[in-house]
């Protein structure tokens, strides 16, 4: 797995990004290019279209957050609207999915298993990432150092190109991230990919939790906030942010569906499984007896319900596939990435700070 090492301003963070990961985000544009145009015969120019929509209110509400992708189209020598539109696919998708329910009503989307569990004294949160197959070669470890701004360093595995994807911190603050298709989109607020990135700029739990419910986000989504103290589901959409709490087995579970009170939000079920996986998730993580980062991995091993089970297969009914599974020990600032499925994986990287 390609790991990129990235410092100093935010422009220098960008270009070293573009350098360094140039094909693997050529590849991420191909992939969404040719997605977009097959699910919904939406060409790439109507796609940069939409995304030059988005520009003057992002640099209102995050300024450095463009520096950083500008720095990243300069590095690759790639036009910075491409990458614009790679880290605001989802508001994309969710534009033409609220707009033109029918037209767009099989845009595609990730989805994804999470869990935060309070074992004793250890704090894990975790995932799978489920897409496509296509987009596995496009994955990247970015690593990502601010100290002049004095914001914690990071570290997360993303798609090249996107500034905020699933990661923790050096003060042991992380993220996971549950795709939720719901009508509705307030480009004001930030989008899912920003959130991410504010989450793993954040000095603790309660301080990603607070900058998210103040800022928004612009559409549906669920973000897994963690830290040593234990975890936090934020389920937002672009009405509202709620917080999800831990429950008596001192744990969050979330798949691809709102789980609190929805009302006044339309959220038709776009993945038929989510609420399989989710009492799936429950059941085998309930009353664990050693909850290690070794037995949770054997977790997201399940296959009941496949292929579209927690460890899903791109096969039959399945247009996605678990492509890599994450474990963060928050307590001890560490992780364990499985790249593939977890019953057939092709490497183990470890993370720590």
């Amino acid at each position: 797995m390609l790991e990129i090492r990235c410092s100093g301003t935010p422009y220098e963070i960008g270009f070293t990004h573009g350098k360094l990961a140039k094909d693997r985000i050529e590849g991420s544009i191909r992939f969404y290019k040719l997605l977009f145009q097959e699910s919904c015969s939406l060409s790439w120019s109507e796609v940069l279209q939409e995304a030059s929509r988005y520009y003057e209110i992002l640099k209102d509400i995050t300024p450095r957050y463009l520096v950083e992708i500008s720095g990243i189209a300069s590095g690759a020598d790639i036009p910075f609207l491409d990458v614009l539109a790679l880290n605001i696919r989802s508001e994309i998708t969710f534009g033409l999915f609220s707009d033109k329910p029918k037209e767009f009503r099989n845009v595609p989307t990730d989805g994804c298993t999470s869990l935060g569990l309070l074992a004793g004294s250890t704090a894990f949160l975790c995932q799978t990432w489920d897409w496509r197959v296509e987009q596995s070669p496009n994955l990247i470890i970015c690593h990502i150092s601010q100290s002049d701004l004095e914001i914690p360093d990071i570290v997360m595995v993303t798609e090249a190109g996107i500034i905020g994807k699933i990661g923790f911190n050096s003060n042991g603050v992380g993220c996971c991230l549950n795709a939720i298709r719901c009508r509705g989109l307030n480009p004001s607020k930030l989008p899912i990919h920003f959130a991410l990135r504010t989450v793993l700029e954040s000095k603790s739990r309660a301080e990603a939790i607070g900058a998210i419910q103040s800022l928004g986000v612009a559409g549906g989504g669920h973000i897994l906030v963690g830290d040593a103290t234990g975890s936090t589901g934020l389920e937002c959409t672009s009405l509202w942010v709620k917080e999800l709490p831990m429950d008596s087995e001192r744990r969050v579970c979330h798949t691809n569906h709102l789980i609190l009170d929805k009302s006044g939000i339309d959220e038709p079920l776009w993945l038929e499984d989510s609420p399989t996986r989710l009492a799936r998730i429950r059941e085998l993580t309930t009353h664990m007896l050693e909850p290690t980062a070794d037995a949770i991995f054997e977790v997201f091993k399940d296959t009941e319900g496949y292929p579209s089970s927690i460890n899903r297969k791109q096969e039959a009914g399945s247009k996605a596939q678990t492509l890599f599974t994450i474990v963060m020990d928050l307590t001890s600032k560490s992780a364990q990435v499985i790249f593939g499925r977890p019953t057939e994986y092709s490497e183990r990287v470890l993370l720590a700070f």
